[in-house]
């Protein structure tokens, strides 16, 4: 979803910058992420994994987001905030692939098998960091 269909539907909207949320959002990203390493990656948790590290990532976009200044209702338009807002191209089609993958596992029951999942967790950790980079600038 683009970002101006996002507007038109009312699915973001432009707030004041709130910085004890984006500190509170970074906290709990990084909470997920510290709970993420008890668990070995195996058959078993893969998809768990996948599943934990997108939704920390997708609070550290949550915290870019109110960074810029925008509320954001819907995961879809993290991908149009990336590539509209941020110029991020490549990363809103990684993000949105992370999104539906992470979609067809908690509503659909998919598993991912290990070795597509050891990619996964790399590809979701990079893009994580990327934008926490974004976040310090």
């Amino acid at each position: 979803m683009n970002w101006k269909e996002c507007n038109i539907k009312k699915l973001v909207k432009t707030i004041r910058i709130d910085h004890e949320l984006i500190k509170s959002l970074i906290d709990q990203s990084n909470k997920k992420i510290i709970t993420d390493k008890f668990s070995p990656l195996n058959q078993d948790t893969a998809s768990t994994k996948i599943s934990n590290n997108y939704d920390s990532l997708r609070e550290i976009l949550e915290a870019l987001s109110i960074k810029n200044g925008f509320k954001t209702y819907n995961h879809e338009c993290f991908t149009g905030f990336l590539k509209e807002i941020l110029k991020m191209e490549k990363e809103s089609y990684d993000f949105d692939n992370f999104r539906r993958i992470r979609n067809s596992i908690n509503y659909y029951g998919k598993n991912i098998p290990l070795d597509p999942a050891k990619k996964l967790l790399i590809d979701i950790t990079e893009l994580r960091n990327k934008l926490l980079e974004k976040l310090n600038e």
